[in-house]
């Protein structure tokens, strides 16, 4: 820049352009005319002064993690991740695709010229016509892919000015557990074709997107999972495994050198003090930059206690795209709204809280949770128990700050159990709409709102157990 002996005074106006962001609009006023001013001097001044111009967070735009024309993202897990009928998304607003099969049957061929890239509506793929069923005749309905892709092209159209196409694809298997959708899966029946058919998409769509002189990568794995896996306490292990393999099976055919984001959400129908509920939430701890999890799903409408509606489906696929948009194409470290620690002082515990976007808040539309225990009605979700087990009652519990402060009846002692949305409770919740067995009050003010549902989603507090010191 010293080259430039007529703008001295650019780089110092430059660097506190974009060491402020989002500036107050008197400095930015003031910056502007300067950098007008300068721009007179010399032509290269004058573009520099352009660039700066262009936007309020031209310092955002720079960031913005957006490598590929076309992004693939790669659903996978069991029925939560097939759908639900009826279909709501039949037509594609922006210019999200998916991998047309057609008729072929499996195994399909990456370089069958029946393979096509078409606009992404619902069904994501081919409808399976009984159960069990795999790729590439797996769906059952509206599945969270178009919901997804839809809302991560508004928010990145209206935050960063760009467009955004992403090519999804649905791999489930409905009703099947991590043996079937894992890496080397010993098929039983038609199942067991997850992993293999991910990479075939992969090499089609790396194909298609070169015939059609597009870029093409994967940003993430989905994984709506673990009902199949509640009692499996090797299931944290596996998942980071799943996330393993695909990292060093998908960049070997796309040639990508970003590493592939693994999002997942918490399954709260099956198993009291599930080990696969538990390990969706833990996983970001050994992996943080890795994988992450969306938050739960208790939130959403579950007609039968296990599985969501088709707008249930459509708000999960707003929030895996909220959660892509903050991780991975801008940087963050997003989490979700989930305990940090838990403190005792006698009958006093204190839950310290990572909170996304402030304040703590208690639901007000949701019926009581443990209505039915006398021990736990007060927790508002949060449940205590001693160390050989039996409940402890809870008084009250109180939100102060991004801590809850709960009050119990007696001295928990020390190794006792606190946990929250872990233990189900009949009936489920009956309102404002049929839901799981295990849910609770606490959720963050997050103003985030679906651009598909136009439904607000702040987040709610992850289910969690923790051993109390």
């Amino acid at each position: 820049m010293r080259g430039f002996n007529t703008c001295e005074q650019i780089p110092l106006l430059a660097s506190i352009a974009l060491g402020s962001g989002f500036l107050q609009s008197e400095t930015m006023k003031s910056t502007k005319a300067n950098l007008l001013q300068l721009a007179n001097a010399c032509s290269c001044c004058a573009l520099l002064a352009a660039l700066f111009l262009s936007s309020g967070c031209a310092s955002t735009r720079t960031r913005a993690n957006l490598p590929w024309d076309w992004t693939g993202i790669i659903g996978t897990g069991q029925s939560l991740s097939v759908g639900a009928s009826p279909v709501l998304s039949t037509n594609q607003p922006h210019g999200n695709l998916k991998l047309s099969s057609g008729r072929l049957p499996w195994p399909v061929n990456p370089d069958a010229t029946n393979l096509a890239l078409v606009p992404l509506v619902e069904p994501v793929g081919r409808h399976a016509p009984a159960y069990p069923s795999s790729w590439p005749e797996n769906i059952y309905g509206e599945t969270p892919h178009s919901a997804m892709a839809n809302q991560l092209t508004a928010m990145v159209r209206s935050q960063l000015g760009r467009d955004f196409v992403s090519v999804h694809g649905a791999v489930g298997e409905s009703g099947q557990g991590m043996v079937f959708i894992k890496k080397n899966a010993v098929p039983k029946g038609v199942n067991g074709h997850a992993y293999e058919a991910s990479l075939i998409e992969a090499k089609a769509v790396t194909r298609l997107a070169k015939a059609a002189g597009k870029t093409y990568g994967i940003g993430a794995i989905v994984l709506t999972h673990g009902e199949n896996d509640a009692g499996n306490a090797n299931y944290k292990q596996e998942i980071h495994q799943l996330w393993q393999d695909y990292n060093a099976d998908l960049p070997a055919i796309t040639g990508q050198k970003e590493e592939i984001q693994m999002i997942l959400s918490q399954q709260n129908s099956c198993n009291d003090r599930s080990p696969s509920t538990l390990a969706q939430w833990q996983i970001s701890d050994g992996f943080p930059a890795d994988m992450v999890c969306s938050g739960p799903k208790y939130q959403y409408q579950s007609p039968d206690g296990v599985h969501l509606t088709s707008e249930g489906y459509r708000l999960l696929g707003e929030k895996y795209a909220e959660v892509y948009f903050q991780r991975v194409i801008l940087g963050h470290d997003w989490r979700p709204l989930e305990p940090t620690g838990v403190e005792r002082y006698g009958k006093i515990l204190t839950v310290h809280f990572r909170v996304p976007a402030p304040p703590l808040v208690w639901e007000k539309d949701f019926e009581l949770p443990h209505s039915s225990s006398a021990a736990w009605k007060n927790g508002k979700g949060f449940e205590v128990s001693s160390a050989g087990g039996d409940k402890v009652a809870i008084v009250s519990a109180e939100i102060a700050g991004s801590d809850v402060i709960i009050t119990c009846a007696t001295d928990v002692g020390s190794s006792a159990r606190l946990s929250y949305a872990m233990i189900g409770e009949k009936p489920r919740m009956q309102t404002p709409f049929q839901g799981t067995y295990r849910w609770g009050l606490l959720r963050d003010s997050d103003p985030f709102q679906g651009a598909v549902t136009g439904t607000p989603q702040p987040n709610y507090g992850v289910a969690f157990e923790l051993l109390v010191p």
